[in-house]
């Protein structure tokens, strides 16, 4: 969530981004092979803004242990009837399959829910960029009504009536559980929440045979278009703000500026954007073209940059990432 590589370094990201946007500026050679008409394959290929999703961000394996069990623990909440993976759901996406989840008072909350899983390689968590950390974003979780609603005095009474909790605490910590030892074991297990070992990620590493000559043809479009301007590093985005309408304004919304998202795992994190108001990704493909390139996608491209995209799906724990149930929320009580 805040402790990504990019998040002191957000100029060189945008340097990067414009050599990218810059790229039908090239003359490929008589008998290249062009994609979308702007750029050739193999050049393409030499210019690569993604680096593969790290095994592992360094957090201590006891304490995200104790995270883990933190992450699926209802006694938490206000009503003790829901958790972290109640809308984030570790065991499919890593969100939830609703535009927007309920708040514990039972209505809609004001945006879509991302993904928890490489949130810890985002340089600023949220949809409008105003969680500035890892930190921060788990008080906020533990603590605003719309949320899990609880309370620092309840949360800590849990803690230490549970004597599993308690002992693991004193273990992991050295000390009896208190608000930053909490916080701290939450965001130990967001750190473990990585996605590698996508079939992009493992092409990027060399292996030639992961990926298809379309899906390759798709990202070289992708970048040839300038999408790679707002997604690139280790995340495909998350390291920079954007004007959400450039070009044209988005239907039924007014401009606004936002984090870029990631686009990790897209492929099986419908809904979309940050209302949650488009179903599929094709659309959200062409809609992002229109509004924020200037440019109305065929749907032959359409199709070619969702290939690639298919290819950002990684794993968690060795499984695949999958869509989430249709019901959209963890039953209370679930552990991941």
């Amino acid at each position: 969530m805040a402790l990504g590589w990019w998040g002191r370094q957000p100029v060189a990201v945008l340097a990067t981004a414009v050599v990218v946007s810059a790229a039908p500026i090239l003359s490929p050679a008589a008998g290249d092979r062009l994609i979308g008409d702007t750029l050739p394959v193999e050049a393409a290929d030499a210019l690569d803004v993604i680096t593969p999703v790290p095994s592992s961000l360094g957090a201590d394996p006891d304490r995200v242990a104790l995270g883990r069990m933190l992450f699926s623990d209802t006694r938490l909440s206000r009503r003790g009837d829901r958790a972290c993976i109640s809308c984030h759901d570790i065991r499919s996406n890593g969100a939830s399959a609703v535009a927007r989840n309920l708040t514990t008072d039972g209505t809609p909350v004001p945006r879509n829910t991302p993904t928890a899983f490489n949130a810890a390689l985002s340089f600023r968590l949220g949809w409008a960029g105003d969680i500035p950390t890892l930190h921060d974003q788990a008080e906020l979780a533990l603590t605003r009504p719309e949320f899990l609603g609880g309370s620092w005095p309840r949360i800590l009474d849990t803690v230490h009536g549970d004597p599993v909790l308690a002992a693991l605490f004193q273990a992991a910590y050295g000390h009896a559980a208190d608000r930053e030892a909490v916080i701290d074991a939450i965001n130990s297990f967001e750190r473990s929440l990585l996605t590698p070992d996508s079939r992009f990620d493992r092409w990027l590493r060399g292996d030639v045979h992961a990926i298809t000559q379309a899906e390759r043809a798709g990202y070289a479009l992708f970048r040839g278009i300038g999408c790679a301007a707002c997604h690139q590093g280790a995340n495909v985005g998350g390291n920079l703000f954007e004007k959400v309408g450039i070009f044209v304004t988005i239907p039924n919304r007014s401009a606004e500026v936002l984090r870029v998202p990631s686009l990790r795992n897209v492929a099986v994190t419908a809904p979309y954007f940050d209302d949650g108001g488009v179903a599929t990704l094709p659309e959200a493909v062409r809609l992002m073209a229109r509004a924020q390139l200037g440019r109305e996608l065929t749907a032959s491209q359409t199709a070619s940059i969702v290939a690639f995209l298919g290819t950002l799906t990684g794993s968690f724990e060795g499984r695949p990432l999958t869509a989430s149930r249709a019901s959209g929320t963890a039953q209370p009580g679930d552990t991941p």
